[in-house]
């Protein structure tokens, strides 16, 4: 397995979403997330990505 950082795009209860680690996604302890896209392997993809769901209207932006 490799140490490879990956990136999600997670959405909270406010209808941000926010960039985060696959350290602080994984893991169901958090409620405050209600929806949840990726795995990315870059950030800046994953940023690309949030700008196409907040056009979309799946998240608010900040």
């Amino acid at each position: 397995m490799s140490d490879t950082q990956t990136w999600y795009i997670v959405k909270r209860n406010a209808g941000h979403c926010e960039i985060v680690s696959s350290n602080e996604a994984t893991g169901d302890d958090n409620p405050e997330i209600i929806e949840q896209w990726g795995p990315f392997t870059s950030e800046g993809e994953a940023i690309a990505r949030r700008v196409g769901l907040i056009r979309s209207g799946k998240c608010q932006p900040v």
